[in-house]
């Protein structure tokens, strides 16, 4: 029953989306408990993740290339939220619970850092769909980071896709590092709230964030006035050979 179905979905994933895969439910045993799928649908077995690029010129574009990169991720974020629905749309049509899973917002906020509902970036690896680099960025063989995510909690079992165990970054390089403007490469990790702080803006944040409301409701502002976020900062996507080149890393 399951193989019959796992065609289906292959099928209907290949016509529309640029790379996908399926992660049995018990892979995320090391998720928080608020961010484990069983939290976003009742008897979650399988994550099936998708992914969309956005075209590799954008980033070689002479004098816009941030305003294109910020306009292809919404656009991309859009698309992956429509083919959720229609994918959770097809999986009741054949008798299974499923939820889609926002590709950005909402975001649930710990304290002051934004988190997905369902990490993308760990469900995109443990569905074969990328692997972590040393940006902390999910990179596919074929896109590299290029490719934007979104997923599909179901209940129906399928089977798992190969987990991404090899590391897709070149030997020996730190382009994202020592190119990195905001310093988010100073520890041993990266860092994330680093990073988010110096590239990601939106021009009404100082206004509705400015008073004791705003600051006391942030989650609510963030993903309300906020979704359409401006990109201030991709020089590590740029330097990433990975993304210039096109070329196949770390996996046979």
């Amino acid at each position: 029953m399951s193989g019959g179905l796992e065609k289906k979905l292959t099928r209907w994933l290949h016509e529309r989306v640029d790379a996908f895969g399926f992660a049995p439910a018990e892979r995320f045993a090391d998720a928080p408990e608020e961010h484990h799928p069983a939290r976003m649908c009742r008897d979650a077995a399988t994550v099936v993740v998708h992914g969309t690029a956005v075209p590799r010129g954008v980033l070689s574009s002479p004098a816009y290339r941030l305003h294109l990169l910020q306009r292809s991720y919404h656009s991309a974020y859009a698309y992956l939220d429509q083919v959720g629905m229609l994918l959770a749309s097809l999986l009741e049509e054949e008798g299974h619970r499923a939820v889609a899973i926002p590709s950005y917002a909402p975001l649930v906020f710990h304290g002051l850092e934004p988190w997905g509902i369902l990490s993308l970036k760990h469900a995109a690896a443990l569905a074969g769909v990328g692997a972590f680099g040393r940006s902390g960025l999910v990179f596919h063989p074929r896109f590299g980071a290029l490719l934007r995510l979104g997923a599909v909690v179901t209940s129906a079992s399928l089977p798992g896709s190969p987990p991404a165990t090899w590391d897709p970054c070149p030997k020996g390089c730190n382009a994202c590092g020592a190119s990195c403007p905001a310093g988010a490469f100073r520890e041993i990790s990266f860092q994330k709230m680093v990073c988010l702080g110096y590239s990601v803006k939106h021009g009404i944040y100082r206004h509705v964030l400015g008073d004791e409301h705003g600051r006391e409701n942030l989650e609510m502002v963030i993903n309300t006035t906020g979704y359409n976020y401006w990109i201030d900062c991709a020089i590590c996507l740029e330097v990433c050979p990975l993304n210039i080149l096109g070329r196949t890393y770390g996996k046979a």
